[in-house]
């Protein structure tokens, strides 16, 4: 997607980082808030659906509660996002009623996208609140989310909504003003990546450490929101959320922040779910004939292929597929769990049923819910 395409970009999930929508720290700008509202009311007077991930809760409850400094504990931790969403959602609330359009709550957990059945439903409640009309208000549900559960940040959580609704375009605001080819803050002479194709392996370089201004979403967590966005065909824009006008100009097709384009074609909705669950929970380490086959012709991966596995998997869990120098190639649902995967490492097809004692599945990952990762 070109800068010029941007102006036809219909669906639109714009996440807008903690460090813009609280005020230094201390609970929300709601100024800012009301402007950003005003630009997504014109943004939709174009035609355009807008999908809103917005971060804050914990901010917001923090000032609302009087804490001076982020819990450490994790109950305390909760009871603030709890307390905070409250604000947050009633600061979009009525940002968005000055131009009478409605706003909608949706909480998520990994778990929420983990499970086909509620994915689809998260889906399908989403798609349904885009045609009436309404700005759904999408954040980590940080009140009962563990660290187990986390879906980590709201750059990841905006990607994966991309794809939960098929968006053309992922906008990420930022307090930066986009992807530099080195880090700013240390060298002044960093120069902005306008355009690049996800493609680029330099784009990783760049991204550098995700630490720092940026909080828990760096850089190199916003190009790995890019990547997961492209899954669905999404281009993504990373743009300071303080320039003015930030959103009007991405849908003018004006040179704001860098635009980061698929480099990919469009994965199956089915595949997307898989290579969006986070959660692995093993790995099936192959031989190089089985990697040479996942790679280049991404077949079903057979007992034959694999020499060894590990983790603490059930059947219909995620498992990750190594090649012999152990990097990831592929992931995916397996037909097995770590017990009877163990009785047939190696096996041929006419084997199957002696080792397990019972008729089983000739393949260890079907291809149809196998997804190449490297």
């Amino acid at each position: 997607m070109e800068r010029d395409k941007l102006t036809r970009a219909r669906r639109w999930v714009i996440k807008i980082g903690s460090s813009l929508v609280t005020a230094k720290g201390q609970g929300l700008d709601r100024a800012a808030i009301i402007d950003w509202c005003a630009q997504i009311a014109a943004l939709r007077a174009e035609g355009r659906q807008i999908v809103l991930v917005s971060s804050g809760a914990v901010a917001e409850g923090m000032a609302r509660l009087g804490l001076k400094k982020r819990p450490s504990d994790l109950h305390e931790l909760q009871a603030a996002a709890a307390v905070g969403q409250m604000g947050l959602v009633r600061a979009w609330e009525l940002g968005f009623e000055q131009h009478g359009i409605l706003a909608a709550q949706i909480l998520l957990t990994h778990e929420d996208i983990a499970d086909r059945s509620r994915y689809l439903n998260a889906r399908g409640t989403m798609n349904t609140l885009l045609e009436l009309g309404v700005v759904p208000v999408v954040n980590e549900n940080d009140t009962v989310a563990t660290d187990e559960i986390r879906l980590g940040d709201n750059d990841t959580l905006g990607a994966m909504t991309a794809n939960l609704i098929e968006a053309d375009l992922l906008v990420i605001l930022t307090d930066q003003d986009g992807l530099f080819d080195s880090d700013p803050r240390s060298n002044p002479d960093a120069k902005l990546v306008s355009e690049a194709s996800l493609a680029d392996p330099l784009l990783a370089l760049m991204a550098g450490d995700s630490k720092g201004v940026l909080g828990r979403g760096g850089m190199r967590t916003k190009l790995s929101a890019a990547h997961i966005a492209a899954r669905s065909g999404a281009a993504t824009v990373i743009a300071h959320g303080r320039a003015p006008e930030a959103l009007l100009q991405i849908g003018r097709g004006l040179s704001i922040g860098s635009l980061l384009k698929p480099a990919q074609g469009v994965m199956g909705a089915r595949k997307r779910w898989i290579a969006g669950q986070m959660q692995v929970r093993g790995q099936f380490h192959l031989d190089e004939g089985a990697a040479q086959v996942l790679r280049g012709q991404g077949k079903s991966l057979l007992p034959v292929g694999v020499k060894q596995a590990t983790g603490n998997f059930e059947r219909g869990d995620l498992v990750a597929c190594l090649d012999p120098s152990g990097q990831e190639i592929a992931r995916g649902l397996s037909n097995y769990g770590i017990a009877d995967a163990l009785r047939i490492l190696g096996a041929r097809r006419d084997d199957l049923a002696q080792r397990l004692g019972y008729v089983g599945e000739p393949e260890m990952i079907h291809r149809d819910n196998l997804v190449l990762v490297g």
